[in-house]
C-alpha cells in the first residue's frame, strides 16, 4: 500500500493481529512504543461476502451474511475496543493508545475492498466533540493515511470514512470511533452525484460544489458556523431533522489534497458544530457523520471533499422514521425548515 509523506508530528506504527490483520497506530513523537501482544486464538478470516446487481436499479447489494454473529452492545468491561488491559484481550492489544486503525473482525467488503475500524481515543466514555483539536488532527492524519492507502489498491474505486454515534442509529459499540470502507465500486449515492456534477459542468461551465458553496455563502440564511477555510451550513434541500455540511472554501477532491492551512482550521470549526448539536436537546445527540470524497479515478474535477453530518431525531423526545416515501420511494419530506434549524443552530453558539 502507499501512504503520504511523513510528517514529522506524527509517529505511524504497522503491527498485526493474532489472525494476520493490520492495525496502525498514530502517536504523536514522545508517546510510548506500540508493541502488539495478542495472544488470542484467532483464526484468519475466511468472510461469506458477495457483491450481486440489483438488476432493476443497476445498483450493487453486498450480501455478507457472517456479520449476523458480530459483536452487540457488550458490557463496558468487554469492550472491544479498549485498550487490553489486566489479562483481557481487545482488538488493540496494547495497554494504551491515541489512535488506533485495524482491520474489521466482521467486514461487509472482503478481497475486492477493505473494511477498517478508526479508534478515536483509548478513553471509552468519551465523544468526539470530547477530543482536543491536536487528537482531531491527529484523527485527520490517519483518516489522510488511509485515504492514500487504501485509494491505492488498483481494485478501490472509493474510500468512505464515516462515523455513527448513538444506539438510535444503530451502533453496537459505545466506544468512540468511526469506520472506513474502500468500495470495488462507486456507490449509488456518489454515481448519482457525479452525474449530477457533469450535466451541472456541461450546462453552466462550473463545478456544482463551488456554486453550492457560494450559493450558501451569499444566501447566509442557513450558514451555521464558519471560518477563513471552512464553512458549516445546512443544505437548502435538507432531508432530515437536523443536517449540517462543512465544505472547505476552496475546493479540493479530498482530505489529502487539503492545504496545511484548511486542515489547522477545521478541528475548531467542527468541534464548535458539534457542540451546538449536543446542546440542541441537552444530550448527545445521535448521528452519522460521513466525509465525501471524490472517487479514486474519476470526478476528481468534478466532485469535492465534504461531511456531511446528519440526525434521525426531531424533537427531544421524537425520532424520524423512514417510512412508507423515504423508505419505498426515496422521496424525503421535511417537516422543519432549514432556515429554522441554521437559526437554531447559531443560538447555540457558546458565549
Amino acid at each position: 500500500m502507499t501512504h503520504p509523506p511523513e510528517d514529522p508530528r506524527v509517529r505511524r506504527t504497522l503491527q498485526h493481529l493474532a489472525d494476520g490483520r493490520e492495525i496502525v497506530f498514530f502517536d504523536r513523537p514522545g508517546a510510548p512504543e506500540r508493541v502488539v501482544d495478542d495472544p488470542r486464538p484467532l483464526s484468519a478470516l475466511h468472510p461469506a461476502v458477495d457483491i450481486r446487481i440489483d438488476p432493476v436499479l443497476d445498483e450493487p447489494v453486498v450480501i455478507a451474511s457472517h456479520r449476523q454473529g458480530r459483536t452487540y452492545h457488550p458490557p463496558v468491561d468487554e469492550c472491544p475496543l479498549c485498550p487490553s488491559t489486566d489479562g483481557r484481550h481487545t482488538e488493540v492489544p496494547t495497554d494504551s493508545y491515541q489512535v488506533a486503525v485495524f482491520e474489521n473482525q466482521f467486514p461487509s467488503l472482503w478481497h475486492h475492498g477493505r473494511c477498517e475500524v478508526v479508534c478515536f481515543s483509548s478513553r471509552h466514555d468519551g465523544r468526539f466533540a470530547d477530543l482536543s483539536p491536536d487528537q482531531v488532527d491527529l484523527v485527520m492524519s490517519a483518516w489522510i493515511d488511509r485515504t492514500v492507502a487504501l485509494g491505492g489498491a488498483p481494485e478501490v474505486q472509493q474510500v468512505f470514512l464515516f462515523e455513527n454515534r448513538g444506539a438510535e442509529i444503530g451502533v453496537t459499540l459505545g466506544h468512540p470511533h468511526g469506520q472506513i470502507y474502500a468500495y470495488p465500486y462507486l456507490t449509488p449515492r456518489t454515481a448519482r452525484m457525479l452525474e449530477v456534477a457533469r450535466r451541472h459542468h456541461d450546462e453552466n461551465g462550473s463545478v456544482l460544489a463551488d456554486s453550492v458553496v457560494a450559493r450558501e455563502l451569499a444566501d447566509n440564511v442557513r450558514i451555521v458556523a464558519r471560518n477563513e477555510h471552512w464553512v458549516a451550513f445546512v443544505p437548502y434541500a435538507a432531508r432530515w431533522p437536523v443536517e449540517v455540511h462543512l465544505h472547505p472554501r476552496q475546493r479540493v477532491p479530498g482530505l489529502p489534497e487539503l492545504s496545511q492551512a484548511q486542515r489547522e482550521a477545521f478541528p475548531a470549526l467542527y468541534l464548535d458544530v458539534l457542540g451546538r448539536l449536543d446542546r440542541m436537546y441537552n444530550a448527545p445527540l445521535p448521528y452519522i457523520a460521513a466525509w465525501h470524497q471524490a472517487p479514486v479515478r474519476e470526478g476528481r474535477d468534478l466532485l469535492g471533499l465534504h461531511l456531511e453530518l446528519f440526525s434521525i431525531r426531531r424533537t427531544a423526545t421524537k425520532l424520524k422514521f423512514l417510512a412508507g416515501s423515504e423508505s419505498a420511494m426515496g422521496a424525503f419530506i421535511s417537516d422543519v425548515t432549514p432556515e429554522q434549524v441554521a437559526q437554531r443552530l447559531r443560538d447555540l453558539a457558546r458565549p
